[in-house]
């Protein structure tokens, strides 16, 4: 019997992914033992458990980006958190780890190595987490979701992705689709998403009030599903094409009816909407480091996307980029043609041979 231990926590991004892979794991062998290292404080702590595996736990050290208190006490309590993963190692006989980022992985890394447990990296993101170029100069295998990672040895494995994504067949559910959010199956959709908590410049831009481009889309012909996340105040006008949700808990469903996409470039997102090849404009959340918008830099070379900076994103771009894009039929089909050299269905079948190269024999 094969214990695998699948590291990473802290955000969806890198939970979703783990759990993409432990699931395959389980399918394949209902023998093996699937465990997850992850922190209290983290996501995984809700998802893990109630997706039905073990979470072992390992104390949340953030690398120090600053000469601070924290900095001072950093080398005693990554001591701790490498003991900690070191004994879990030992007591489950681990046969190989597995890191997706976050704060559990880069002592997952360590332990691993000192324990002469053979582990693999998966990176998301398209500007990798300090775990993971950790990690990747010790690893049996790195794979990467996006070309151009800039981690050592690594290869584009793809993201590994919900089943319900991996299997969506949008022909089929578009009839139950727009039952579900109340649209015309026969007129086309477009989608605009923010993510869970919404995008504000994105609600701005379509939404009621001043400059709001709702208006504008309907009266072109198409339909709008705007998820609006759900801190978000904006009123629905409550007119028939325009479906507004704060929060979706079927994305098959809302995947499954869109014609064209407008939404955020987090690495799950771009990920799918690429595997599924649909027409997308990317407005990537300027916070952070930029890998939003490095995320959806290849779906863009590729013809497969289009790109405008949040700071530029209002109702008057809508008006001058997205609607000619959605008046353009043959330019849509081009994009979704375009997708098939930039998005994957099959990320975790290829995580998964990565696992199974790196165990001994």
């Amino acid at each position: 019997m094969t214990t695998y231990l699948l590291a990473g926590g802290g955000t969806a991004g890198h939970v979703n992914p783990l759990l993409a892979v432990a699931d395959a794991l389980r399918a394949r062998d209902p023998e093996a033992e699937v465990l997850v290292l992850g922190t209290r404080e983290g996501l995984e702590a809700r998802l893990v458990p109630d997706r039905g595996y073990e979470l072992l736990f390992v104390d949340k050290v953030p690398f120090p980006r600053r000469p601070d208190a924290a900095a001072a006490t950093f080398p005693a309590r990554f001591r701790r958190a490498i003991a900690q993963v070191r004994e879990h190692i030992a007591s489950r006989e681990v046969d190989v780890v597995v890191g997706f980022g976050g704060y559990a992985s880069a002592p997952a890394y360590v332990a691993a190595r000192r324990a002469r447990v053979p582990f693999v990296v998966h990176e998301a993101n398209a500007r990798p987490g300090l775990a993971n170029v950790l990690g990747a100069r010790w690893a049996a295998g790195v794979g990467v979701a996006f070309p151009g990672t800039p981690l050592k040895r690594s290869r584009v494995v793809g993201m590994p992705l919900r089943r319900e994504i991996v299997t969506l067949d949008r022909a089929a559910l578009r009839r139950e689709a727009a039952a579900h959010f109340g649209l015309d199956p026969d007129r086309p959709v477009l989608l605009v998403f923010g993510g869970s908590l919404g995008a504000q410049r994105l609600n701005a831009a379509f939404g009621e009030g001043h400059g709001g481009a709702w208006r504008d889309v309907v009266e072109a012909g198409w339909q709008l599903l705007h998820v609006t996340g759900e801190r978000s105040e904006l009123a629905d006008p409550g007119v028939p094409g325009y479906a507004l949700r704060r929060y979706v808990d079927r994305m098959d469903l809302a995947f499954a009816l869109a014609d064209a996409i407008v939404s955020r470039a987090g690495a799950a997102t771009v990920s799918e909407i690429s595997a599924l090849g649909i027409p997308t404009v990317y407005v990537p959340y300027a916070v952070g480091n930029g890998e939003q918008a490095l995320n959806a830099s290849a779906a863009v070379r590729a013809g497969a996307a289009v790109l405008i900076p949040d700071a530029e994103f209002t109702g008057d771009r809508v008006r001058t980029d997205v609607l000619p894009l959605l008046a353009d039929d043959a330019r849509r089909s081009a994009m979704t043609a375009a997708a098939a050299s930039v998005g994957t269905r099959s990320g975790t079948e290829n995580v998964v041979a990565m696992i199974d190269a790196a165990l001994p024999g």
